[in-house]
């Protein structure tokens, strides 16, 4: 884990605002919230690594400039001395994703299907959402009774099952995160569908304003709730390689 973030910090220092622009995000803020929460890690542990770096690669900032930098820190500078931002990018990318190289290859796929996809977006909407609910879970009074398993995987119309001891039933939470205070956010037919057959037993939880400071909003039984949601049908051609073998 402790690597992790240490790249994480290595990386934005090193490489500044380009290193932004190659990961998708538009602020230091924004990669720290993402990165951390996405790495189960404080933001300001990314921070705290950017400025430990900072000393020997920015000439704008001046970082922990009055101690030297530390022994396992120093060793990663000079073990990736020589690493372009590219293929610093890509080895970055596959330590934060979950599914490390498999999560880049999809990323890369939908980009070039032309899907708007970016490691940014992908880890804001996705990823560091999802472990910012699990690290607040604890504190949350209507939900914290509840044991937590992670089902994003299975493909159930939900993020989150919450289970009590001895108790058949259980609370479904599906996850979504928001770049800003406010923002649209969409439910699959099949999470559409589940929402409604769980009725008060679904919850919605929406994480917002990762770009400054992250917070959430819990709508249980989001169907009939203040919200309105509003049905949008995409036609979609799916194209296919065929050859005879």
């Amino acid at each position: 884990m402790r690597t992790k973030q240490v790249l994480a910090g290595l990386f934005l220092s090193r490489f500044d605002k380009a290193g932004l622009r190659a990961l998708g995000f538009s602020s230091f803020t924004e990669a720290f919230n993402a990165i951390g929460f996405a790495l189960g890690a404080r933001p300001a542990s990314i921070k705290n690594y950017r400025d430990e770096f900072d000393p020997i690669y920015s000439s704008k900032r001046k970082g922990w400039h009055r101690r030297p930098t530390r022994d396992h820190c120093k060793a990663a500078s000079d073990q990736y001395a020589d690493m372009s931002l590219k293929e610093f990018t890509a080895l970055l990318k596959s330590l934060i994703y979950d599914r490390g190289s498999l999560d880049v290859i999809t990323e890369e796929a939908e980009a070039e299907q032309g899907k708007e996809s970016s490691f940014a977006k992908r880890l804001i909407t996705g990823q560091a959402a999802e472990k910012y609910f699990e690290v607040v879970h604890p504190t949350l009074p209507t939900l914290s009774d509840y044991a937590l398993e992670n089902v994003t995987d299975i493909g159930c119309g939900f993020d989150f099952r919450l289970r009590k001891s001895g108790l058949d039933d259980f609370l479904a939470v599906e996850v979504k995160g928001l770049n800003d205070t406010r923002g649209t956010i969409s439910l699959t037919e099949k999470e559409h569908r589940v929402a409604g057959l769980l009725s008060q037993r679904f919850y919605l939880f929406v994480v917002r304003n990762f770009r400054e400071k992250p917070f959430h909003t819990i709508y249980c039984d989001p169907l009939k709730s203040d919200l309105m949601f509003t049905r949008q049908e995409t036609q979609i051609t799916h194209v296919n390689w065929r050859v005879t073998v």
